[in-house]
């Protein structure tokens, strides 16, 4: 398939805060000590989609990202990365690349192809290995304006803990939406996030009575991975100046008003239904029911359609699909600081065919060129990476440690992130942490649940939990 395809990729998210800098955006974070945007990539490569978009919020975030972009995939993908203002939202910045988009299609990580009029926009932060080609087969295959792919609640939280308490720390699903699928779950009725349904659920009645019924799921997670047509999405974009997010604005939008269309009407918009106008009677309720008890793909939006034309309430359908994810696939959004230490955890753990590396015998990563003192473990789901040196007497378990780190004798790790050129001092303990870049710790501090950002210095003999240590940015 042929797609035009669109990454947006962030810059500094104050979610992430120590974590990303002005040195280090978001699509440069290391995930199994590579950049978090390389995993959406490489999918995209692996589906032959290698015309690409990467939107990257402010330019110096621009420069970085499109610096490393150039390195890492010289002659193998075609990239132009576009910087748009901070804070402009997945809306604003899809207004502003409006210029770029010239295909008919698109795939939002994001994709255009040319036969379909339709755009598919993937996440920048999404690391997973379900195939992009798939949702885009599944919009077109139903004609949709908006196909959104959704997998698993992701859980969080450590398998085990290097502290007494491990056993009080057990995994959770983080977030979670409310889904609206019809009985097929092929069709998207109702999509919410669940701060947003903290008391009722407000659902139009023309979608339940159109269907029949529907299933409602709170175990699905938007990943954030849509197709659009693009026609539809810029004008939606174009009449609704104030929508700002993809997710929170412009997609329950679409589903809200699909079976009383206000898009492509010849200039005519209807208004949206106040979810109390009563136009099904019994009879056409039968109608329905019956062909959607027959039909192996039921397709109620032209049913609606059917009954209603030549009426002076006829109306226009589109179609809001969703793509369910098998279960067995993986799919989690670098969103947050849990889930960054969650997916590092993951890549070199249950989803280490993600990874791109080849594993030991033991079941871990050690590079060639690391160097491990005297009496130094290495345990299973572990990565040290290039040029870094451990002395004697050090454990590390379920752990990365990133390139050309220098770490003393008997130094403890569990269940951490170490970016690249840290100094570890001599009787460290780290357990639960991420130490980014160029930070130096000195001898026998201990750092509990903690987060230090790049280039800090840990006073020896200092203890921290659950403290997020930081240089202040000039």
């Amino acid at each position: 398939m042929d797609f035009q395809v669109v990454v947006l990729a962030g810059g500094t998210s104050k979610e992430l805060v120590p974590l990303v800098s002005k040195e280090v955006p978001k699509p440069l974070l290391p995930v199994a000590n590579r950049p978090v945007l390389s995993y959406v990539l490489e999918q995209l490569e692996l589906s032959n989609l290698k015309d690409l978009i990467v939107v990257v919020e402010g330019e110096d975030a621009a420069l970085r990202v499109g610096g490393w972009i150039s390195g890492a995939y010289v002659d193998r993908l075609h990239v132009e990365v576009a910087a748009v203002p901070e804070d402009v939202g997945t809306a604003g910045a899809l207004r502003a690349i409006a210029h770029h988009l010239t295909a008919n299609d698109i795939l939002v990580s994001i994709h255009f192809s040319r036969y379909h009029l339709c755009m598919q926009v993937v996440s920048g932060d999404l690391v997973s290995d379900v195939p992009p080609g798939a949702v885009a087969a599944a919009h077109r295959r139903h004609d949709a304006v908006v196909t959104t792919m959704l997998c698993s609640t992701p859980i969080s939280g450590p398998a085990e803990s290097g502290s007494a308490g491990a056993k009080d720390k057990i995994k959770k699903p983080k977030r979670f939406n409310i889904i609206g699928l019809d009985p097929t779950k092929q069709f998207l009725l109702y999509i919410a996030s669940g701060a947003e349904v903290e008391k009722d659920l407000h659902i139009p009645k023309s979608i339940l009575r159109a269907v029949g019924q529907m299933d409602i799921q709170a175990d699905l997670m938007d990943a954030h991975l849509y197709a659009f047509k693009r026609a539809v999405l810029q004008e939606v974009l174009e009449q609704k100046p104030n929508f700002h997010s993809l997710r929170q604005d412009v997609l329950p939008y679409l589903v809200r008003t699909q079976l009383k269309s206000e898009i492509l009407l010849n200039g005519t918009p209807q208004a949206e239904e106040n979810g109390h106008e009563k136009f099904t009677s019994r009879g056409n309720q039968a109608i329905i029911s019956q062909i959607l008890a027959n039909a192996s793909t039921p397709r109620f939006h032209e049913v609606y359609e059917s009954i209603h034309n030549g009426s002076p309430t006829a109306q226009r359908t589109h179609k809001c699909c969703a793509y369910i994810a098998s279960n067995s696939k993986y799919c989690v959004r670098l969103n947050s600081i849990q889930a960054f230490s969650d997916i590092n955890r993951d890549v070199i753990g249950e989803a280490n065919h993600l990874s791109g590396y080849s594993f030991s015998a033991h079941n871990n990563i050690i590079h060639p060129s690391a160097d491990l003192g005297s009496k130094t473990t290495v345990g299973p789901h572990c990565m040290l990476g290039e040029g870094s040196l451990m002395g004697d007497k050090c454990s590390v378990k379920r752990s990365v440690i990133g390139r050309h780190c220098r770490i003393g004798s008997n130094v403890k790790i569990v269940n951490s992130v170490v970016m690249d050129h840290v100094t570890l001092g001599d009787g460290c303990s780290i357990q639960g942490s991420i130490v980014c870049s160029n930070v130096q710790i000195q001898e026998r501090v201990v750092l509990r649940d903690c987060q230090i950002g790049a280039g800090f210095v840990v006073s020896a003999g200092s203890e921290h939990k659950g403290e997020s240590l930081a240089r202040k940015e000039k």
